[in-house]
């Protein structure tokens, strides 16, 4: 049912539009090229291909038009950082209606925030690049982690964030792809700041050792509710086929896959995450919270993962190491819509864990742990036709079990990878 979407919107997202000139830039200056990378964009006229050569440039670019900037391929263009708040700032909240905007073939490194900042864009496509080592300013302090020099409009929430490898903040209909995203604080930020965040599509990335934070977090940060505003929200989003290891190991806060709502009234709903590789990462492959009343949290689809060796969610409730947790706060509305499908778990204390009032569906996974299922909140899960670990069922000599009260678990797979097989 989804094959035919996500194709859909890979194809609208990946066409690009008819580039008119070309312009060059290399590290001399010579053969009528720019010699930085600004002085091209800047001389640039909407639709025009900016290609910069092999070598070392500054960071700090600003793109403010609808451009193709090309390098030369990552680890052969160069964007250096050090010092500066940005590698690349596509900047959309400075320039209304920014939209066609190509990023690719760089290695982004060393930025004091972001290595590649979106906002307030539509359109952009991020593909192939290396962003690394990038959230210099971020202070490890007694209180928390803060990131001096951040612009206003991105302070509330950030801590471990600091910007991220790849930020996208108020950005729509956008591509980020086959990117090398490592030794950043955290990996690729899905956020609402400076407006909605929503239909995206962010597949085939390598996201790894980043120390801090989360590989690809989904995070509303929307005060506009408490302020008696309409929400912004994030929404739509696409995670698939992305790679993800050893991410938030330095601070345990580092899930896989998070998705969060912090803010009474803020949405986050209705995204997928498909087809990953979610392993070893300082809290559960997928983590969802809600922290609020009136939150819009639902109607998430986690499906054909492979998850392995994540660690724990103290704030689900437990400290085992666990795949997925989706936990609300006290107070915080029923969480429901939530499908788990086709998963394969292993090297984890708990396959999935819920700990929220509200309904949870989860069907044809493979647990290959000890606890299947564990609902240790005021909501109802439906875990019928998963493999639990043996063909005779949950809670029978050398399979897995389901944890908790309202866990429905019969009939199950006799088989894993579901087959047809199930007893009642």
């Amino acid at each position: 049912m989804f094959k035919p979407m996500l194709a859909c919107a890979a194809m609208a997202l990946l066409s690009s539009p008819a580039f008119a000139a070309t312009l060059c830039v290399n590290a001399g200056g010579t053969g009528g090229c720019k010699k930085t990378i600004q002085d091209a964009i800047n001389a640039a006229s909407p639709g025009d291909t900016v290609n910069v050569a092999r070598g070392t440039y500054a960071g700090n670019v600003m793109v403010d038009r609808p451009i193709a900037l090309v390098g030369a391929g990552a680890g052969k263009t160069i964007i250096e950082a050090m010092g500066l708040p940005n590698g690349i700032n596509v900047d959309g909240f400075g320039h209304m209606g920014l939209s066609r905007v190509i990023i690719r073939g760089f290695t982004i490194q060393n930025a004091n925030h972001q290595g590649i900042v979106v906002t307030n864009a539509s359109d952009v496509t991020i593909v192939e690049n290396r962003v690394t080592g990038n959230d210099r300013a971020l202070v490890l302090g007694p209180s928390g982690p803060t990131c001096p020099g951040l612009p206003p409009y991105f302070v509330a929430f950030q801590g471990f964030d600091c910007g991220e490898g790849i930020q996208l903040s108020g950005v729509t209909n956008s591509l980020v792809a086959d990117n090398l995203v490592d030794h950043n604080s955290g990996g690729i930020l899905v956020s609402d700041d400076t407006g909605a965040n929503h239909d995206n599509f962010i597949t085939g990335n390598e996201v790894r050792d980043n120390p801090y934070d989360c590989s690809i977090t989904l995070a509303t940060h929307d005060l506009n509710p408490v302020m008696g505003m309409p929400p912004k929200g994030v929404y739509h989003i696409t995670v698939k086929g992305n790679t993800v290891v050893r991410n938030g190991l330095a601070s345990g806060e580092g899930a896989g896959v998070g998705i969060f709502a912090p803010t009474p009234g803020s949405q986050n709903y209705g995204n997928v995450v498909v087809d990953n590789y979610l392993a070893q990462n300082g809290l559960p492959g997928v983590t969802l919270h809600s922290h609020s009343p009136g939150q819009k949290v639902n109607d998430h689809l986690i499906a054909n993962n492979t998850i392995y060796a994540n660690g724990p969610d103290e704030e689900s409730g437990t400290t085992e190491k666990a795949g997925i947790a989706i936990t609300a706060d006290p107070g915080a509305g029923p969480i429901t819509g939530i499908r788990i499908v086709g998963n394969k778990f292993s090297g984890e204390g708990i396959d999935v864990v819920f700990n929220a009032p509200g309904e949870l569906a989860a069907h044809q996974n493979d647990f290959f742990d000890d606890v299947g299922v564990a609902n240790l909140g005021a909501g109802t899960v439906d875990a019928t036709l998963n493999w639990w670990k043996c063909s005779h069922g949950p809670g029978s000599p050398g399979c897995g079990t389901a944890e908790g009260a309202n866990v429905q678990v019969a009939p199950w797979l006799t088989r894993p990878d579901g087959s047809d097989g199930h007893d009642k």
